[in-house]
């Protein structure tokens, strides 16, 4: 993955930066975790201008935050609710999704604001950010502040391990396969949750 990110980033420079950001949004298990570190890395070492890359970084997420938001708007509340009630339909059931839609319409700010600091989660937000209609002027504002602090801390960091950034690499390495197990388990608990949801309920007869 680090290989990877690398050659992007030597051949495009703080777009290329960018352009991992947008991708990393829309596909999480591209973890930002090793692209804005990398990015900082390379800034230190005078590939690009490190304020260019947090630039680059902060656009890509909120370009790629507004293709799911644009998703999310697309499908609607109401035809994923009707979708939640189809026996093969694993993300969310019709409860939860009702559960979902009063939080996000009560705290829908907040979870956005704070969901950009979380693995994962700052890519899936975007989605019932549009399926609940929020402005797009505030999800689009929330997003790049959220998205700001994060690509500055890790760009930072990447920036501050200079030269011993490789002594670290080893540890950020991981990173990406964690994300992906993250992923997985979470589908195969989605779809247990599913499976038991459409069990029918035990009659008194089999409970006595």
């Amino acid at each position: 993955m680090a290989d990877w990110v690398f050659s992007i980033v030597d051949r495009l420079g703080a777009v290329g930066v960018g352009l991992l950001i947008l991708l990393e949004n829309v596909i999480p298990p591209i973890p930002s975790e090793i692209i804005l570190p990398l990015a900082g890395f390379r800034a230190r070492a005078g590939a690009f201008d490190v304020y260019a890359a947090w630039g680059a970084a902060t656009l890509g997420s909120l370009l790629g935050a507004l293709i799911l938001y644009a998703l999310g708007a697309w499908f609607g509340y109401e035809r994923l609710h009707a979708l939640a009630g189809r026996r093969w339909f694993i993300l969310s059931s019709q409860k939860d999704l009702e559960r979902g839609h009063g939080l996000f319409e009560r705290h829908g700010g907040k979870v956005v604001l704070l969901a950009r600091c979380v693995p994962l989660l700052r890519s899936v937000v975007s989605i019932p950010a549009g399926i609940v209609g929020m402005p797009l002027w505030r999800f689009s504002l929330l997003t790049a502040i959220g998205s700001g602090v994060w690509n500055a801390v890790f760009v930072g960091l990447g920036w501050y391990l200079g030269e011993n950034f490789e002594v670290v690499e080893q540890y950020l390495a991981p990173v990406s396969y964690v994300v992906a197990a993250l992923v997985a388990v979470a589908l195969v608990v989605l779809i247990v949750r599913k499976v038991r949801a459409r069990r029918p309920a035990p009659t008194a007869r089999h409970r006595a």
